[in-house]
């Protein structure tokens, strides 16, 4: 049974009391829809560069950028498709966390599997590790074991125990504390043998969007942990083998992950507060979007683009419907038109 030990020191709380307070603020700030988009795409650009890049991918942002939107970029296969990869396990977590139910361990493994396809031989990707794996330093062509993570027939039962956990005790925390323990003990149990640190995070993003604690969608924490990759793998690296590991004290990394966090989402309430806010200028009213109109939106968040076949399976309506609502949205001023006849499809107005 997992049970994690930690204390919430006086700094904790005080970070824990000033995120709340700003995510009370980016929450009643009133945004204009086109101003939010846009920062939720920026968001998007800035998670999948600053995800993979932590785990060693050489792409510039504006290279990401270009990759998310269809473009072609100079650059080694893998390197793209694990942008491309990214790109869709962040579609997936989106339809989880629109489902309303808590993740569970198929879940877990259909990100892995999102995250690592065409890259990972089929039967390590969407699965469990076969076998030990460790984690390894190369300093001069010299790899050094930094860490020893659990053999692989504990992996199921540690992943299932920490879901309980998180789905019982859990819910009686504040969701950031959950959250930041939830992404130790993750990666502690390093339960995949690669794609590790991409799903942990990506499973840390989830549970926050599901807990309410996402800010908007504007909110990237890796961004925090790109800054100083060494100081990220110190946090995360409390003791050299799992079993060192249970029972210690995690309160060093959650002094870690609310400071990261508060980071961030000041971060996000800078650039809230730097919108235009109530009226579109020229217009004298704010432009409304309705509830199915914002699905459409948060997949071209996403995707950077979308088509009315993309609409028609997004909202589960007809062709002829999916293209009236994309009009409705042109007309708007929310998004554009490109291309010609069958060729047709939609992107983000700039």
């Amino acid at each position: 049974m997992f049970n994690p030990k930690y204390t919430i020191t006086p700094s904790i709380l005080d970070k824990i009391s000033k995120i709340s307070e700003i995510k009370t603020i980016v929450e009643r700030s009133r945004v204009l829809p086109h101003r939010e988009i846009e920062l939720r795409r920026q968001a998007i650009v800035k998670m999948v560069h600053t995800s993979t890049s932590i785990e060693g991918n050489k792409l510039a942002q504006f290279q990401v950028n270009k990759v998310l939107g269809g473009e072609k970029v100079k650059a080694d296969p893998k390197s793209i498709d694990e942008i491309k990869n990214y790109q869709d396990a962040l579609l997936l977590v989106d339809r989880i966390a629109a489902s309303k139910k808590r993740f569970n361990v198929e879940d877990v493994l259909a990100i892995q599997k999102e995250v690592t396809k065409g890259i990972l031989e089929f039967k390590k990707s969407g699965y469990f590790r076969p076998s030990t794996v460790y984690v390894v330093n190369t300093i001069e062509n010299i790899d050094k074991v930094m860490y020893r993570p659990p053999s692989a027939k504990k992996v199921p039962t540690l992943v299932s125990d920490l879901l309980a956990w998180l789905n019982g005790a859990g819910n009686d925390l504040h969701p950031v504390i959950s959250a930041g323990i939830l992404h130790l003990e993750f990666a502690s149990i390093h339960p995949f043998t690669d794609g590790n640190g991409r799903t942990t995070r990506l499973l840390t993003q989830l549970y926050l969007m599901q807990s309410g604690w996402d800010f908007r969608k504007i909110l990237v924490l890796d961004e925090y942990y790109n800054q100083d990759r060494l100081e990220y793998y110190n946090a995360l690296q409390i003791e050299k083998t799992y079993r060192e590991r249970v029972g210690q004290d995690i309160t060093s990394w959650l002094e870690y992950f609310t400071e990261g966090f508060l980071v961030e989402s000041m971060r996000v309430k800078d650039d809230i507060q730097s919108t235009g806010l109530d009226k579109v200028p020229g217009k004298g009213e704010q432009i409304f979007v309705d509830k199915d109109e914002i699905p459409i939106i948060e997949f071209m968040t996403t995707v950077g683009r979308i088509t009315s076949e993309d609409v028609v399976d997004i909202l589960k309506v007809a062709k002829r419907t999916a293209q009236l609502k994309l009009k409705k949205l042109v007309e708007k001023g929310l998004i554009q038109q490109e291309g010609s006849g069958t060729a047709v499809y939609y992107i983000l107005k700039a």
